[in-house]
Order: C-alpha cells, then sequence, then structure tokens
C-alpha cells in the first residue's frame, strides 16, 4: 500500500482525522489544539491569526527519523520558517534546506549550523551565492550552467565547495500543473533527456575548487503516491552509472527531493511515508546492485508534511450574505494569507469554534475580504446555518505555504504565528502593522 488514506469518521461523530493529534472537542462547540482553546487563542491575539502545534511538528520530524534512520531528511523551509521551528528541526535532529540568503541567514542567526544546510534555487542571486558561502553551507545544488562559473570564482583560493546538480528525471507527478517539477520543459533543474544534466556534471568535475557529492531531483509536490518516487529514483541511479563509466567517479549521495502529500479534508489521499522508506530503500539497494555500484547516501526534503498538519488558522467573520441560492461567508483574512485556492484550487475544511451552532449545517462559501472574484477560501463547504459576524472559523492544516506566501494586498497586514503547546500559548512571530508597511514607504 503507498496511499494513505485518512479513515471517515464512525456514524454521528465529527472528523478531526486532519487536524493536529492533540485536536480534543472542548464545551459548547469549542476546539484545544496542544492543551489551548482555539477561541481564547483568538480572542488573545486577534485574527487572522496562524496557531502552530509545536507537538506536532516535533511528532511528524521524528517520523520522518524513524522512518528514514539511514538517510539525510532535511526540512524544506519555504513551507514554514521562522527562528522557532529552527530550533524545533535542529533539535530532532533533521537538516535544512533553503532557497536564499533571507532563509539561510536566518537559521544560522538561531543557531543552526550550516554545514547541515542544503542551498536550492533556479535562479540565485548573487547575494544568494555569497552569504552560502561566507556562511559555510554543506551543499549548494546546482540549477542552471551558468551557476557553476559563478561558484567556482566566488571560492577563495584555498577553498572548495561541495555542490550537487539538480536533474529533471522526465517524470510527471504533483497534485496540480503548477507544482510538477520533474518534467522537462520547466524551469527547473537540468535534462538528462538533451544531455544538459551530464554536460554539468562534466564541467563540474573539472572545476578543482567543485567538490561533486551527488544528484538531486524534485519531481513535484502534493504527490500521494510512492511509484513516481520509484521511476524517478531508477533513472537517478541510471545516470550516476553513467557518471562513473564515463568519469570514474562514483558519486556518494542521492537527494530524491520532498513534495509528499498531505490530507487536508477528511477523506483525502496522503502519502504514507513509512511505505516511501520501505519501497525507497529497497529499490535504492536493487538499482545500485543491477548497476555494480555502492549505494549512496540517501535524503529526503519533507516541508509541508512536516508543518502542515501542525498549523490551523483562525478567522472571524465579517459578514455573512445571501446571493441567489449561495450563502457566501466572508472572513477577515483571504488570498493575502492563504493565496493555494486561488493558485492551485486548493480545497480545505473550515469549522465554527466557540460556540454550539443551533441550526443545521447548510452549504456556504467561504470568502476573502480582498478585492478579487478569486479570494475564495473554501468553496461548497458545510456549516451551520445560523453562522453570523462575529464568529470565529477555524480552517485545519494550515501551516504551510500560506505564511510564508502570504502579500501585502490591500495593506491589511500578514497575520501573526502563535505556537500552543502543553497548554500554554505563546507568540512566534507579530502581526505586521500598518506603521511597518508605512515605515517601508520612504518616498515623497
Amino acid at each position: 500500500m503507498t496511499t494513505a488514506v485518512i479513515p471517515a469518521p464512525e456514524s454521528g461523530t465529527e472528523d478531526l482525522s486532519v487536524w493536529p493529534a492533540s485536536t480534543a472537542r472542548h464545551v459548547h462547540g469549542g476546539l484545544t489544539v496542544g492543551g489551548v482553546e482555539l477561541a481564547e487563542v483568538a480572542e488573545r491575539f486577534g485574527t487572522p491569526v496562524y496557531v502552530l502545534d509545536e507537538g506536532e511538528v516535533r511528532e511528524r520530524c521524528r517520523t520522518y527519523r524513524d522512518a528514514f534512520p539511514e538517510a539525510e531528511v532535511l526540512y524544506a523551509a519555504k513551507a514554514f520558517l521562522s527562528r522557532a521551528m529552527v530550533r524545533w528541526v535542529q533539535e530532532e535532529g533533521l537538516g535544512l534546506d533553503v532557497c536564499s540568503a533571507g532563509e539561510l541567514e536566518l537559521a544560522v542567526a538561531a543557531g543552526f549550523p550550516p554545514e547541515r544546510i542544503v542551498l536550492h534555487g533556479n535562479a540565485k542571486s548573487p547575494y544568494d551565492l555569497e552569504s552560502a558561502m561566507r556562511l559555510g553551507v554543506g551543499r549548494i545544488v546546482i540549477d542552471s550552467p551558468s551557476e557553476i562559473a559563478r561558484i567556482a570564482a566566488a571560492i577563495g583560493p584555498d577553498g572548495r565547495q561541495k555542490v550537487m546538480v539538480r536533474v529533471v528525471p522526465g517524470i510527471s507527478a504533483g497534485g496540480h500543473d503548477k507544482i510538477r517539477t520533474g518534467t522537462d520543459g520547466q524551469k527547473f533543474g537540468l535534462s538528462v533527456t538533451d544531455g544538459s544534466a551530464q554536460h554539468a556534471v562534466a564541467r563540474i568535475l573539472a572545476q578543482p575548487r567543485l567538490e561533486l557529492t551527488g544528484l538531486h531531483c524534485h519531481i513535484g509536490s502534493q504527490i500521494t503516491e510512492v511509484k513516481p518516487y520509484l521511476t524517478a529514483l531508477r533513472r537517478m541511479v541510471g545516470l550516476m552509472a553513467r557518471i562513473r563509466d564515463a568519469h570514474g567517479r562514483v558519486l556518494p549521495e542521492l537527494d530524491m527531493g520532498g513534495g509528499h502529500g498531505i490530507a487536508y479534508r477528511p477523506g483525502d489521499a496522503a502519502l504514507d511515508v513509512t511505505a516511501l522508506a520501505r519501497r525507497l530503500r529497497s529499490e535504492l539497494a536493487v538499482s545500485c546492485s543491477a548497476a555494480g555500484m555502492p549505494v549512496p547516501r540517501l535524503a529526503v526534503e519533507p516541508g509541508r508534511a512536516v508543518v502542515g498538519p501542525a498549523g490551523v488558522a483562525l478567522y472571524r467573520i465579517l459578514a455573512v450574505k445571501h446571493t441567489g441560492d449561495t450563502l457566501f461567508v466572508a472572513v477577515d483574512g483571504g488570498m493575502s494569507d492563504n493565496p493555494r485556492p486561488a493558485l492551485y484550487g486548493a480545497r480545505y475544511a473550515p469549522r465554527l469554534i466557540g460556540r454550539a451552532p443551533a441550526a443545521a449545517p447548510r452549504t456556504a462559501t467561504v470568502v476573502g475580504r480582498h478585492c478579487e472574484a478569486g479570494d475564495v477560501l473554501a468553496a461548497g463547504v458545510e456549516l451551520p446555518g445560523d453562522v453570523r459576524p462575529g464568529d470565529v472559523i477555524a480552517v485545519p492544516v494550515s501551516g504551510a505555504y500560506q505564511l510564508s506566501m502570504a502579500s501585502g494586498y490591500n495593506m491589511v497586514g500578514r497575520p501573526p504565528v502563535v505556537a500552543v503547546h502543553e497548554g500554554g500559548a505563546r507568540l512566534l512571530v507579530r502581526r505586521e502593522t500598518l506603521e511597518d508597511l508605512r515605515r517601508r514607504d520612504i518616498g515623497a
């Protein structure tokens, strides 16, 4: 079995399967997460607000460490990053995968060892590369031919930088066209089909200041089946064998990226991490044996699968409006704090919290406050028929690609992040204020 399916609830019970494991029903329609009443978080910190269950994050890190005991597990910082997140990841034994100097410098400033960090990016700026080499980042993943000379030239006369090559293995996988990155014809990586990956390898091996440690691939995001990873792994091992034959170099590392899918709503499919680990190890051993090569050290890069299910977004209802047959429920956030529905058609399962409903459920569309018809957070969902302005709704599985992709649209300010753990709540990232926005505008 390669895909996990969240089970349906027992008859007459509410399905909380996609919520953090610490979630518990509270009196009068409330929910607690991490031992903290969500309605109290909304009152104390205001809305919109992201709530992050520290215990859930840590447990998911441990799940990966247990599933991949001999591999390098790198948390993909682009999903969500803060100083607290850096500390949790480090304490749970994971490495870090960053995409910019901003993510890198925040991590190092928070105490993360730079040698356990990998830098990605299809268009790394001079500052990205300068920061990586100044801080001593463990690996730089080369994504285009021009980076080879740029990195080599930036290294000091006695320096040496470990690098990997991002390879496009020709695999189509992922939950949406915009997050499928393993096929030819898109911006990431170097293709095996046209020989650009092989050419880049030859150029790197000719650079005495660059140490090629292995190959990297990332085939897409929100992938819920193991099979695409196995196909990609076979192709990557095949390329490693050709590199050995052509250059006499056996590469010691293979990074299979991330993209591990999670369930956003009850009944959604999710990638079975344990099955993925078991079958990747097996396939790697078989493929390397067939090629007559030693087994390289495996690496994986989960991001969404670590932090996504640990997050809950809280919104306050501003307006309820009937337009034709549609019940619109407008909240005080929207596409500025969660662009995923507009970008990818992502679907969520919001829930009323803070009071017990007095009416039967009816179909509603939860919309944001922004001046866009596409500012829809959740369409066709069930909410109590008596929802009203002032109510608070909670949206589970909101930990990944929300704050990290939040914008300043309409100058509403980005929400804060509050950690909950063992009955306590503390602020991790404060709310962006109008004063913050005004200070950036220095023109006359």
